[in-house]
């Protein structure tokens, strides 16, 4: 049996579930309907046929979370990710954590970002607009009223719009939710 990772890492661990994926093959006509749009746009994964036992909530989410961390405008993509990994780091989702650092590293070309990101945690020091961008995160994980007018200033200072300030929100956001149903339905296990 392998082994639960439970230190940050850019090696993206395997997702093992704790709840019985469906089976693509037995899957209902609303369950593969609702697996249409996945995470990603990519393949089925067990996370999707884990979270397709319930096809009405994964029919309205995949497609919420592509919107928010795939949306053409506002936020760049790295800084998504970034947002998602403050998050990830908070909420202690090595899962998470590794998935989304490694999308930065490959969106931003910047892997001392997240180098700096697991020696130090919530703690770690970055340029500016990282620093403001990460910080918000963290904050708004830690506890929403954490997030106060100090942060926004920063995101402001930093030249963060309107659109981006809520890109930013909205993908940390989402992984507060997600970060809760990747430790309660699985862990990560070392491939």
């Amino acid at each position: 049996m392998s082994e639960v990772v439970h230190t940050f890492t850019t090696k993206v661990p395997r997702w093992r579930p704790y709840v019985t994926p469906v089976r693509l093959e037995e899957a209902t006509e609303e369950q593969r309907e609702a697996m249409k749009i996945t995470p990603s746009n990519t393949k089925v994964s067990d996370y999707v046929l884990t979270l397709a036992h319930d096809p009405e909530s994964l029919a309205v989410r995949s497609p919420l979370f592509n919107a928010i961390m795939y949306g053409d405008d506002g936020l760049s993509r790295a800084e998504r990710e970034l947002g998602a990994v403050g998050a990830s780091v908070v909420n202690r989702c090595v899962y998470c954590a590794a998935v989304h650092a490694s999308r930065y590293n490959q969106l931003a070309k910047a892997p001392e970002v997240i180098k700096a990101i697991f020696a130090a945690e919530t703690k770690a020091e970055l340029e500016p607009r990282n620093q403001a961008i990460f910080d918000f995160a963290v904050a708004v994980s830690n506890t929403p009223p954490e997030a106060a007018a100090d942060h926004i200033a920063a995101l402001r200072e930093q030249g963060l719009t309107d659109l981006e300030q809520v890109d930013l929100i909205l993908s940390a956001a989402i992984f507060g939710w997600a970060n809760r149903l990747m430790h309660t339905l699985g862990e990560p296990v070392a491939t």
